[in-house]
């Protein structure tokens, strides 16, 4: 979409300062840890930037692609769980990992059905259209919806991987807190439960506003 350039960077400035605050604030993380995480977004965003569009394609495109990526985010995922003890931060990188399989799986499967194909260069870039009641009503009515779906996902998903890790590794599951906190039961929860919540929101909610009417 079209937009002012200086409306970007502010947006981008006023919602990297409030995420930085917040990690401070709650005391989740130090101002080291935040300046060195924000160097590090620099150092990925730099390394990573040339390459987007290959690896995009290459998510969308390839046959085995679903298949690699879940692969690699479930090794990430592993090797993350081996480094130390348990840690909220453990969980939440699983949870990442997951969401981020999920959406390039739910986008490999928009891309094979030839639906929400990107639009064509020469139609580029979009202009904003006018703010009507119907366009409000309509915006409103799909957040309504998909969070919805993707809550009724997350818990569904949450009821039946926790009791069945917990029974495949032969964890008792009387008290679910303890039992989230093994390498068994997490990673397999939260991969499965946010992957599910990605695949959804690339997938089946569209294809959803699709049947009807709110595409």
């Amino acid at each position: 979409y079209q937009y002012p350039l200086m409306f970007g960077l502010i947006l981008a400035f006023c919602w990297c300062s409030l995420v930085c605050c917040s990690r401070i604030y709650m005391g989740m993380h130090s101002i080291l840890d935040v300046i060195a995480g924000f160097l590090y977004a620099i150092l990925i965003l730099v390394v990573f930037h040339p390459v987007v569009d290959l690896i995009d394609n290459f998510n969308l495109t390839y046959k085995y692609a679903p298949l690699i990526i879940i692969s690699l985010h479930l090794a990430l995922g592993i090797f993350s769980f081996t480094l130390d003890t348990w840690s909220t931060s453990r969980g939440d990188t699983a949870q990442i990992l997951g969401c981020g399989a999920g959406v390039a799986c739910g986008s490999h499967v928009n891309y094979m059905m030839g639906l929400q194909l990107d639009p064509p260069p020469h139609t580029l870039p979009l202009s904003l259209s006018s703010l009507t009641v119907t366009v409000f009503g309509k915006a409103i009515l799909r957040l309504l919806i998909g969070v919805i779906v993707l809550l009724l996902t997350k818990i569904a998903m949450k009821k039946a991987t926790i009791p069945l890790a917990c029974k495949i590794f032969h964890i008792p599951h009387n008290d679910v807190r303890k039992a989230r906190q093994r390498m068994e039961v997490e990673l397999p929860y939260r991969y499965i439960t946010y992957g599910m919540v990605g695949f959804s929101l690339m997938f089946i909610v569209p294809c959803l506003f699709h049947f009807i009417g709110l595409s």
